[in-house]
């Protein structure tokens, strides 16, 4: 009985402590308007989800593709694992996003328009799986970009007087 308590604390320490690695995107929103984002899941191999979690993934050159009607993620790199030996993949390697038809079919409708791109926005886990938050964008200019830094710039501003 009171090994099974301990085995009940020791998961009840476990989450709210040890969060799993959320991997975020912020190159994504200082180069595109974000339109609208929607959660995806991942094609996985096992060592490429304990990669995952050990961190040093990059999501910052990747982007979707659709290929055969299904959704790519292209550019992602996922490090090899240091345990895994003959079961590690390509780093760089595509890697099928897990959405319905329906969505599928939606973003390819939307992605037609010019200029719109689908990149990744966060990586994180729900539940022990591996989620991808995409975004529908559209490229920001270079004086977008200089609205942004001043908005920016004064919000810093404000804050320090409120101070």
């Amino acid at each position: 009985m009171a090994k099974m308590k301990q085995q009940r604390q020791a998961a009840q320490d476990k989450s709210p402590h040890q969060r799993t690695p959320s991997i975020d995107n912020r190159r994504a929103r200082h180069e595109y308007h974000i339109l609208e984002s929607l959660e995806a899941g991942l094609e996985l191999t096992g060592t490429e989800v304990k990669s995952i979690r050990q961190g040093g993934v990059s999501i910052t050159e990747a982007y979707a593709r659709f290929r055969d009607n299904e959704a790519w993620l292209l550019s992602m790199h996922i490090p090899a694992y240091k345990q895994g030996s003959f079961s590690n993949v390509d780093p760089n390697r595509p890697r099928k996003l897990l959405l319905h038809r329906e969505q599928i079919q939606d973003l390819m409708s939307k992605v037609k328009e010019k200029g719109l791109t689908i990149v990744p926005l966060r990586m994180y886990f729900t539940r022990g799986v591996v989620k991808v938050e995409i975004g529908l964008a559209r490229g920001k200019k270079v004086w977008d970009k200089r609205e942004d830094i001043a908005k920016r710039d004064v919000e810093r501003e404000i804050a320090r007087h409120v101070r």
